[in-house]
């Protein structure tokens, strides 16, 4: 579990961390350099979780032997499957990262949303659905791993 005690925001007890996987921690179904290992040391903290349509088919391959839970999720009304499996894991326990309109609700029901706006590019309803945005995957992941960071971006 990863716990920490905001000022003015409150207190984060984070269980679950859910990612979006196109766009989020790949890129053209690539994972981007640097996640696998990333997402090893959070889940040393918590329990991670992926989202994905799996437009490429390569998202099983691409994250073997990383310590996740993958789900592949129809791609018709994914907006509202991603909000359901948040609500599912615990809102309160849950933070969330995504980039695609498709994320919007998750990062919205999550504890706390992280919007990444990459190569890709992102959403503006999910940057406005979200408590922070990083401009890449690898300084969302820092967040957990160093978080003096979340509270100096947080605190009021």
């Amino acid at each position: 579990m990863f716990t920490l005690r905001i000022p003015g925001y409150g207190e984060l007890e984070i269980e679950h961390v859910v990612f979006d996987y196109n766009g989020t921690l790949a890129v053209d179904g690539e994972l981007l350099p640097g996640v696998a290992e990333a997402l090893e040391e959070l889940a040393r903290l918590v329990t991670v979780h992926v989202l994905t349509a799996d437009t490429f088919g390569l998202a099983a391959a691409q994250l073997k032997g990383v310590p996740c839970r993958l789900s592949i999720l129809p791609p018709e009304t994914q907006d509202k499957a991603k909000s359901a499996y948040v609500h599912t894991l615990g809102n309160a326990v849950t933070a969330c990262v995504g980039n695609g309109r498709n994320d919007r609700l998750m990062l919205a029901a999550g504890r706390l949303g992280i919007a990444v706006l990459g190569g890709e590019g992102a959403a503006v309803e999910t940057l406005s659905a979200a408590d922070i945005v990083v401009t890449d995957i690898l300084s969302a992941l820092g967040l957990f791993t160093h978080p003096l960071r979340l509270t100096a971006t947080l605190r009021s």
